[in-house]
């Protein structure tokens, strides 16, 4: 009479641990994508627009709470059907720039299917949140299934991480309705970050374009040296020697 229930049982914990293990997979094969791009930037180029990233994956029990506010059917299929973010990848970037050059990177690799993007950086939010979201589809491959399994990806500056983290502490377990007053403050916030955002950016842009014109200014004057005619081509690196032994 008990050998139903407890194989029904056994059955059902398999079937949760291999649907978590998928997400698992999924979120760890994006980190590699993205370990990928960090270090061939740091390797091949000048510039890294990663700063860091962040994943996480929901537990069960988040799950299970979130199935039940959005009034679903407690199964599988419906889980994986309604909720897109239980597998989870934070992106931190220097400027705002870096956030759409990360995205076309990752999109263009021809095993990651764009399902859905938002893009809360030209529309923010009412409460003045700013990020960009992808649900991407990413493919597992299992002993006996390939799976596509849907990842979320939050791309975002360092300022807009700042202002998302303490916003989050600030209403974390607050179920009141918060006063209008705090509500125009947190927004004034979020709007004085994207205008430091805009400012670095501008800087940044500035002072690699003063750079590039002296690099220039620089190897033309070499070439002048040796008899050749016009700028030469040289390597970025010896350039800055030069530079830091003026």
């Amino acid at each position: 009479m008990n050998s139903f229930p407890v194989a029904r049982l056994k059955q059902f914990k398999e079937e949760i641990t291999r649907f978590m293990m998928m997400y698992r997979f999924a979120l760890a094969e994006l980190e590699t994508k993205v370990e990928i791009l960090q270090e061939e930037f740091q390797l091949l180029h000048d510039y890294n627009p990663i700063e860091h990233t962040k994943s996480r994956l929901k537990s069960p029990e988040s799950i299970l709470g979130k199935i039940r506010r959005k009034g679903c059917v407690l199964s599988l299929p419906e889980i994986r059907s309604n909720i897109k973010d239980i597998a989870g990848l934070r992106i931190t970037c220097s400027f705002i720039a870096d956030i759409y050059r990360i995205r076309d990177m990752l999109l263009s690799q021809s095993d990651l299917t764009l399902i859905e993007e938002k893009d809360y950086i030209e529309r923010p939010k009412g409460n003045g949140y700013r990020s960009l979201h992808l649900l991407v589809g990413v493919p597992v491959f299992m002993s006996d299934r390939e799976e596509q399994v849907c990842v979320e990806i939050q791309i975002r500056t360092i300022a807009m991480d700042f202002w998302a983290s303490l916003e989050h502490k600030i209403y974390y377990k607050y179920d009141a309705t918060v006063p209008n007053r705090l509500t125009e403050e947190l927004k004034e916030a979020a709007e004085a970050a994207f205008k430091l955002d805009k400012q670095m950016e501008r800087l940044h842009e500035e002072i690699s374009q003063i750079r590039s014109e002296r690099e220039d200014d620089l190897s033309a004057q070499l070439g002048q040296l040796i008899g050749q005619s016009g700028p030469i081509q040289i390597p970025a690196e010896m350039l800055r020697l030069f530079s830091e032994n003026e």
